[in-house]
């Protein structure tokens, strides 16, 4: 879903998600009707200097003004809370790409999630932090608020209660939630990042099936949400550093194959067919006039008409726009390069020469090994 752009804090890009635009009228209204002005009254009430009159607050549009500048101030808070993962990041010298507000809260984008334990630990509670040193601050506030201002008042004191809730929410071993990474910086001390993440991501999903029950049994879809997303991001993550462990001091020159043989780019399909079934391989490197200059395989083929196999030629059905990976690239990050790609395929490069095509299949293959504790060493030269 789009995203737009609404400023910028240490140059840091603050987005809204269009889901977030869409639901802060639906926020302002569950916030302004209903019982949760007089719940809210009768806790704010407790620690406020000035009382607030429940029958004052729900008066004619008074609900629909509280439900506004609550939903409001609720994601400024958001924010807040993600700049405080920003500020934390900074102090190691680690970047935040972007600052996203959407509906499920916000999500800082930094550089890198460092692996260092005691550098995730404070990254990941200087959230919440944040969170409760905003609920004090929106306390000041309160106490400065005249008693002839009570809408005003009582927003300020919605939202101390709503950072200390928002601290305290986030704060449980929910991965990728803040105390779930917590959790796992914690466990990093004494064991592996990737058991530890392993372990934290089993946390997450158990924690994902209690708020999706929860949220079945009590009606509630933003809590079925938040489980689908807590699901969805553990398990990724988790399989991420997975990956990245397996992958460590591992280079492109490693898992590439660089000894692939060619086909022509002005053979024909048909010879290229005969050729696969030959040779029982499906992927080829195609090259004009020495060049190594697309790939070609086999889906490619089933996606041509069997009657012009005769006619057509392998450079008219091949891959052509692959991007180019310097071959001592990392290999994890050239995972994510080619992952992003739609074909699949990248180009190793050499000194500005190709010299050999990567696929998942090669990643596949130098993944197995690593998980059996067999050493991967360079393939030969293209």
């Amino acid at each position: 879903m789009r995203d737009f752009t609404v400023g910028s804090v240490w140059g840091i890009p603050i987005r809204i998600n269009v889901s977030l635009v869409v639901f802060l009228p639906i926020l302002a209204w569950i916030i302004g009707s209903g019982t949760q002005i007089d719940v809210y009254a009768g806790i704010v009430n407790t620690f406020s200097p000035t009382q607030f009159d429940a029958a004052t607050l729900t008066a004619g549009s008074t609900p629909w003004v509280i439900g506004a500048g609550a939903a409001v101030g609720l994601f400024a808070s958001v924010g807040v809370h993600e700049l405080g993962h920003a500020w934390a990041a900074r102090r190691y010298g680690i970047g935040t790409q972007s600052i996203t507000l959407w509906l499920l809260g916000g999500i800082a984008a930094l550089d890198e999630m460092p692996r260092e334990w005691n550098r995730e630990f404070w990254i990941a509670i200087a959230g919440p932090i944040t969170s409760v040193l905003t609920g004090v601050a929106c306390y000041v506030v309160l106490l400065a608020v005249p008693a002839s201002a009570p809408v005003v008042g009582f927003v300020f004191g919605w939202l101390v209660v709503t950072n200390v809730l928002l601290a305290v929410f986030n704060l449980l071993p929910a991965f990728p939630m803040d105390g779930g990474r917590v959790l796992r910086a914690l466990l990093a001390r004494s064991r592996p990042y990737e058991s530890a993440t392993a372990a934290a991501a089993r946390f997450g999903t158990g924690f994902a099936v209690l708020f999706a029950v929860v949220g079945v049994l009590n009606s509630a879809p933003m809590l079925i949400l938040l489980a689908l997303f807590i699901y969805g991001a553990a398990s990724t993550e988790s399989r991420t550093v997975m990956l990245q462990g397996l992958l460590t001091g591992l280079t492109l020159r490693d898992v590439a194959r660089l000894d692939a043989e060619s086909i022509d780019a002005d053979e024909s399909v048909s010879a290229f067919t005969d050729r696969m079934i030959r040779d029982r391989r499906t992927v080829y490197p195609v090259v004009d006039a020495g060049e190594t200059v697309g790939v070609v395989t086999l889906d490619a083929v089933r996606r041509t008409d069997a009657a012009d196999h005769d006619t057509t030629r392998v450079r008219e059905i091949m891959v052509d726009d692959l991007p180019r990976v310097p071959i001592e690239s990392d290999a994890f990050e050239a995972f994510v390069e080619l992952s992003a790609h739609p074909s699949g395929y990248a180009f190793v490069a050499d000194g500005g020469a190709v010299v050999g095509l990567v696929s998942p299949e090669d990643f596949a293959h130098v993944l197995q090994f690593r998980r059996d504790g067999v050493e991967v060493g360079p393939r030969e030269a293209f």
